[in-house]
Formats: structure tokens, C-alpha cells, sequence
């Protein structure tokens, strides 16, 4: 498949490996300057994949859809219009795929962290918090998988309803604590904690790698697709 990747810092390239690699065509590499030449970009390739930034994240998004270009987008911190990008899919019937993390580690914690989460609803004496860790790069807080996290602790445990940075509110309110600093590429924590004990599961990130292949992988899956898909569609997690 031609790829037009937008967006070419630490992730673009890591993504362009591995899509050489797996015998693909990155057809052109977008920085910041090169809007002008995206719908030209996006009319001659298969598919986009987009790590950019949150400011430009929605722009691009549209233009994909506006081109009948299929998008796998990894950027994070727009998801506030989350419901003005699937209006602008559901209109163009295009394709899409977006994933706070697209590593199949990752993925797989995401599962474990929602079976956890069910497990504790009759464990009301244990609190449950989320603790992140990122470089010193990377611009929002909590992470995006940490978000992610979080949104499905709350859809499996009655016990909570919504989510704080850095300090509990409530009860009701589950913490997540974010941490900056170097070399670190990605950790996540979920800890349950009660005056007895604590139950930990925990996800560490060595490199980029696993980001890059999840990315390619969904590339792969969306080809010749139509509508929004999850990277449980892309692993086949759905059934589980």
C-alpha cells in the first residue's frame, strides 16, 4: 500500500520502518509546512496515518475524509471533537481508526485493566488510581491511554463516575497522576489499594516499536474498509 504519513517527528519515522519493513510505499512524508500539499498527498496514496499534533489533528482529519482518503490517526489531546469528526466521517463514508495507543501491549492492558475493573465492584474497600509517566516532550496531561484507562475503569465500576488529574476529588472521582520526565517513552499503572494490600498491573513501554507496528497493522486492516473500527477490530479482541 502508498502511505502518506502526516506528521514525521519520532513517531513518523519509527512508523516509516516499519511500514518498509512490511513491504509497503511511504508515498510522502507531511511536516508542519507542508499543508498546502495535502490533498495532493492524500488523492495519490492508499491510506494516511496521522501523528501530528492536537491543534492540527481535526483539519487533517477532515481533509481525509473530504479526499475518500482512509485515516489511521494516533495523535492525541482533540478528542473534544470527537463527535464533529464521526458527523464528518459518517458524511464522506470514508474509513477511520483512532487509538489513544495503537501498541498491542497496550492493547492487551487496555483488556486487563477492563476485566480488573469488574472484578473490584464488589471490593469497595480498595481505591483505584492511574499513574502515568511520559517525557518530558510530550505535550498533554494525562496521557491519552491514561484517559483511555480511565474511561473504562468508570464504565465497569460503579464505585466511580469521573476522573481528576493529579489529586482524588471525590470518592467518586478517580485519579490519575501524570509524571515528565527522560528517557521515559510510556509507562501506566493501575493500582488498587486498600489498608491491607495493593493490586497492581502495569504497562512499560522500551520503545517506540510497538507504537509503529500497531499503526501499521491497523493501516493494513482498514484497506478497502468503509466506517469507524477500534483496534479490538484490528486484533480481533471483539469476541472476547
Amino acid at each position: 500500500m502508498k502511505v502518506c504519513l502526516i506528521g514525521f517527528g519520532k513517531m513518523g519515522r519509527a512508523i516509516e520502518q516499519q511500514l518498509l519493513l512490511r513491504g509497503h510505499q511511504v508515498a510522502y512524508k507531511l511536516g508542519r509546512n507542508d499543508e498546502p500539499l495535502l490533498e495532493k498527498a492524500l488523492s495519490d496514496s492508499d491510506i494516511a496515518i496521522e501523528f501530528s499534533s492536537p491543534e492540527a489533528a481535526v483539519n487533517h482529519l477532515k481533509t481525509c475524509f473530504k479526499m475518500q482518503c482512509p485515516v489511521i490517526c494516533g495523535t492525541t489531546g482533540w478528542t473534544d471533537a470527537w463527535d464533529e469528526i464521526q458527523n464528518a466521517l459518517v458524511q464522506s463514508n470514508s474509513a477511520f481508526i483512532f487509538a489513544s495507543n495503537f501498541s498491542i501491549g497496550v492493547q492487551l492492558f487496555f483488556e486487563l485493566n477492563r476485566k480488573l475493573a469488574q472484578l473490584m465492584t464488589s471490593r469497595p474497600e480498595y481505591a483505584c488510581s492511574i499513574h502515568e509517566v511520559h517525557h518530558t516532550h510530550k505535550k498533554d496531561a494525562p496521557s491519552g491511554t491514561a484517559i483511555s484507562l480511565a474511561q473504562d475503569i468508570i464504565g465497569n465500576h460503579p464505585n466511580y463516575s469521573s476522573w481528576s488529574l493529579d489529586k482524588p476529588i471525590s470518592p467518586e472521582t478517580l485519579p490519575i497522576f501524570s509524571e515528565r520526565k527522560d528517557p521515559v517513552v510510556g509507562i501506566h499503572e493501575i493500582n488498587y489499594t486498600s489498608s491491607i494490600d495493593t493490586i497492581e498491573i502495569k504497562h512499560t513501554a522500551h520503545n517506540r516499536d510497538g507504537f509503529a507496528l500497531g499503526a501499521v497493522l491497523a493501516a493494513e486492516f482498514l484497506i478497502g474498509k468503509k466506517g469507524n473500527f477500534t483496534m479490538r477490530d484490528v486484533l480481533g479482541l471483539n469476541s472476547i
